[in-house]
């Protein structure tokens, strides 16, 4: 029998998906990897690119239409240019600065807090952001989740209550293999919420399908979705659509950001980010100081100023607009929650 979020969620009328349902994986197929082709595609002549990357480019067409042409400096396209300066070496940076490897179950599986663990759903990414923590992560390791052998720590272990799909990017998986792993988390009685955090639905709207959408409805347990979009410029065009989609299927939408040097690092970019994000049925949950992975020291801000930044927000907005500023430090039973002293 469902439980009494299903029944609410199956209550809400669904509205036809306004794509093929095959249409996101031409998308992704299609996605640009030549740093070449994505300046020319902007009209823009830059000298600090890194044009064979060891973390190689990729960013769909979809996200590069909301970039402004002849601009070096948009913030969308510095998330995902690889810059001569990613080779540089920075003290303090290194290739797992959250230690994941200490925490991993069993391939696949990830546990650093108390009744939750991560499953590692898919290995790849629709979009390599240039400040991923994840940007070394052995995937090969960790390919078994998949095939399921690794839920049996889920199952075993009553203490976990919610399991949260990443990767990579859990949405990477056709709709198929997605709801065979959902109805496989859905079947283990003490798994009360199941959350998946995707950036495929901001690059490729189209990820959300109707049978994607069908499948967050039905589960039994708790469906939420935590979204991440780093600036308002991102919820434009389709992905709009596909929020409301998403909305409708009765999940919960959250989002997380990463605070990046000239990427957000402005209150005006948060203001504005906050309010696009309501608009469009999407609750701000986390701003995240940026982890300190190899290659991504040029993104750095300081704790100092983040909290100059919420300070400024908490006089701007409501308080349910205002992000929580956190950085996770390796061996926590929790994010490091940054508040004013």
């Amino acid at each position: 029998m469902r439980n009494t979020c299903a029944k609410n969620r199956a209550m809400i009328p669904l509205k036809p998906i306004p794509w093929q349902s095959d249409a996101w994986t031409r998308a992704l197929a299609e996605a640009i990897t030549d740093p070449r082709a994505l300046l020319a595609r902007l009209e823009i002549d830059a000298d600090d690119v890194d044009f064979e990357p060891d973390f190689p480019l990729r960013v769909p067409h979809a996200f590069v239409d909301r970039m402004r042409l002849r601009d070096r400096h948009d913030p969308l396209l510095r998330q995902v240019l690889p810059l001569s300066s990613e080779r540089d070496a920075a003290a303090g940076y290194s290739l797992d600065p959250l230690e994941e490897a200490a925490a991993t179950l069993a391939p696949g599986v990830i546990q650093k807090y108390h009744g939750r663990v991560l499953l590692i759903a898919a290995p790849a990414c629709a979009v390599h952001c240039r400040y991923c923590f994840r940007r070394t992560f052995p995937y090969a390791d960790h390919q078994q989740a998949v095939a399921f052998p690794s839920l049996i720590a889920v199952e075993h272990d009553a203490s976990i209550s919610e399991v949260i799909l990443s990767g990579g990017d859990p949405l990477m998986l056709k709709d198929t293999p997605l709801r065979r792993l959902i109805a496989r988390l859905d079947a283990i009685p003490h798994v009360r919420r199941i959350r998946i955090h995707t950036r495929l639905p901001v690059v490729i709207p189209e990820r959300v399908t109707s049978e994607f959408v069908h499948l967050l409805r039905d589960a039994r347990a708790s469906m939420s979705i935590v979204l991440h979009v780093n600036h308002p410029n991102e919820i434009e065009g389709s992905f709009v659509d596909a929020l409301t989609a998403l909305h409708r299927s009765g999940v919960a939408l959250l989002n997380q950001s990463v605070l990046l040097a000239g990427v957000n690092d402005d209150v005006e970019s948060l203001e504005e980010l906050s309010q696009r994000l309501f608009d469009n049925h999407v609750l701000p949950y986390y701003l995240h100081l940026p982890d300190r992975v190899r290659g991504t020291h040029h993104f750095d801000v300081s704790q100092q100023k983040g909290l100059e930044l919420i300070a400024t927000l908490r006089s701007r907005l409501p308080g349910y607009l205002v992000p929580r500023l956190v950085r996770e430090v390796a061996g926590l039973d929790a994010k490091q929650s940054i508040a004013p002293t």
